[in-house]
């Protein structure tokens, strides 16, 4: 007899994407495993030109469709999402491979939410260095990037009103307001994230801007003027 009310997944990961379809079947596939023992994933797309929606559908468990912006995205996300417990992936970023036991843990505890250490793909000799001090700082500061693959309750993300609506600084933003709720559980993995951006950029160039934009909001800057500056807002 099919169950008119079935248990909850256990894990809702949720990959905001806009015209990512040359990587987003392979961020889908690396996810295959925590789909097996139950997980959910939800692709929600800003508007793709490309054929994202097309590659993700046969490899999601849901795929919606929200206003761009990352922050609205995931927020549309967590409203398709069915478990307690959410996390927020990056398309270019992978997952340890027992990430979902790890936040079960985590979140079972004093932690309401959390993040994990980092490690950037890539060439560029001072990738290494820019990851471990992303991971410094947001163990001094509790404060984690999307890079992070944040990852939270759905009742801290309901109590904080889900992700500001603002086109950059949304994770900064969200950081500070679940620190009021409980510090971030800082996991070990490390989660992996593409480098290129920085490689394009120039890795210096990269980091400069970013401690810029950082330093710049802290003080009160407008997120949306901030986001003039900054050509990769999603």
């Amino acid at each position: 007899m099919h169950d008119p009310h079935p248990a909850p997944p256990p894990l809702s990961i949720i990959v905001p994407t806009l015209d990512e379809a040359g990587t987003i079947a392979a961020t889908l596939d690396a996810l295959r495993a925590y789909r097996e023992r139950g997980a959910e994933v939800i692709v929600v797309d800003g508007g793709s030109r490309d054929d994202t929606v097309a590659l993700a559908e046969p490899l999601a468990t849901r795929v919606g469709v929200a206003a761009p912006g990352r922050a609205r995205q995931m927020n549309a996300g967590a409203r398709l999402a069915r478990a307690h417990r959410l996390l927020f992936l990056h398309a270019d970023t992978r997952l340890p491979p027992d990430a979902d036991r790890r936040i079960a843990a985590a979140l079972a505890g004093r932690h309401r939410w959390g993040r994990f250490d980092i490690r950037l793909a890539g060439r560029h000799p001072l990738l290494p260095v820019i990851a471990r001090a992303m991971t410094l700082r947001s163990r001094l500061t509790g404060i984690a990037t999307g890079d992070q693959a944040l990852f939270m309750t759905r009742e801290a993300f309901d109590a904080v009103g889900g992700f500001p609506d603002q086109p950059l600084m949304e994770d900064i933003e969200m950081s500070r307001r679940l620190k009021r709720l409980s510090r971030p559980a800082c996991l070990p993995g490390p989660v992996v994230s593409d480098g290129r951006r920085w490689e394009r950029r120039g890795a210096w160039r990269t980091l400069l801007l970013m401690w810029w934009l950082r330093y710049r909001y802290w003080r009160g800057a407008a997120p949306e003027r901030l986001a003039r500056h900054y050509r990769d807002v999603r």
